[in-house]
């Protein structure tokens, strides 16, 4: 019985959710700030961390389309934002950092993203360095994924600090949210320790598992990530790998496809304490639920799963076009993917309204 009330009052808390999430406007903003780590990851060694914040804007704001592609013949639809617009009212809001997945950006997630703002969120993502679509993908942007938590702190504190958007947040509600890699991003913030020993012994005895192959945005083969890892140049850097790379006082991490799963050292996700969300798909070869999203949902204790029927990785990026379909390898969908992004959506929304509070 309780878990049926528990069910129920997640279906109503979504409802009550969704009809929020359309009530207005969304706001973009754009900042920049300085990640040290970030001169190892980018190609070109610059220590810049682009950070973009959504928002709910006050009534009035004039949204615009945000999709990717060639003008007029987009590749992914993303959705529509108000750019710099005012916020919606001065009450402090809960905050959620996103994480993005491997060689993704910032926007190719504000289908998500935009959402959770609609329904009152502030969401604070970046474009990871090194490891983004829209600068040059490096070797070390691909295997320094610790340092993917620590770009999101950065950005919080880059917004906490700035004096138009800091007012609006409310620092005692903090979730994290990610996709693929950036699920992986998600617990770790949450208390997953990385145990690197522990990932390169799982991926020599299992290297056709999909977290363990070359990637397709960015092929890195595991000898050249080890030679890597050992080099002069990323050996001090590789030294931190198991840190504390945590949020203290996190209060919800929501992980979508997490991939990685095999880095944390597996005590690591039986400590966690915060409440965790997953949803995946059952037929994906990128981050196999098996090894990863399973793995975690297991050993996390209280976490709750969502599994979706004929979903894939790619599934949860931005929906693909026409011409996305025919140009993008990664556009492979089996099902439409709107009603992929919705249940990602409506199980995020009612997760963060029970461990955030409804904003």
């Amino acid at each position: 019985m309780r878990a049926v009330l528990a069910i129920l009052g997640a279906m109503a808390l979504s409802v009550c959710l969704n009809g929020a999430a359309n009530a207005g406007p969304v706001g973009e903003r754009h900042l920049m700030a300085t990640q040290p780590t970030a001169a190892l990851r980018d190609a070109d060694h610059r220590t810049d961390l682009r950070v973009t914040v959504w928002y709910p804007a006050a009534d009035g704001s004039v949204e615009q389309r945000i999709d990717i592609g060639p003008p007029g013949k987009p590749i992914f639809l993303v959705g529509a934002v108000a750019q710099d617009a005012a916020f919606a009212d001065d009450k402090p809001r809960p905050v959620i950092l996103f994480s993005h997945g491997f060689g993704g950006t910032a926007r190719m997630m504000a289908w998500f993203t935009t959402a959770l703002a609609r329904a009152g969120y502030v969401v604070i993502s970046v474009d990871h360095p090194g490891n983004n679509g829209l600068d040059k993908m490096t070797v070390p942007g691909a295997i320094l994924f610790w340092d993917r938590p620590e770009d999101m702190k950065v950005a919080l504190a880059r917004v906490e600090a700035d004096p138009v958007i800091g007012p609006h947040l409310d620092p005692r509600r903090i979730g994290a949210a990610g996709f693929s890699a950036g699920g992986f991003t998600a617990l770790a913030l949450a208390g997953g320790r990385i145990d690197m020993a522990h990932f390169l012994r799982f991926c020599t005895e299992h290297p056709d598992d999909g977290v363990c192959r070359p990637q397709k945005e960015f092929a890195v083969s595991l000898t050249q990530a080890t030679a890597a890892l050992a080099s002069p140049e990323l050996a001090a850097e590789a030294a931190h790998s198991g840190d504390d790379h945590s949020i203290p006082g996190l209060r919800a991490a929501f992980a979508i496809a997490p991939a990685i799963v095999q880095a944390f050292d597996p005590s690591s996700l039986k400590a966690i304490r915060t409440p965790v969300a997953i949803i995946l798909g059952d037929i994906d070869p990128v981050a196999p639920p098996a090894t990863n999203g399973l793995v975690a949902a297991a050993a996390i204790p209280g976490a709750e799963l969502t599994v979706l029927h004929d979903v894939g990785h790619y599934d949860f990026l931005s929906t693909c076009t026409e011409a996305g379909f025919a140009v993008v390898p990664i556009c492979t969908a089996k099902v439409p993917q709107e009603p992929t992004h919705q249940a990602a959506i409506d199980k995020a929304l009612a997760f963060f309204g029970r461990t955030l509070g409804a904003p």
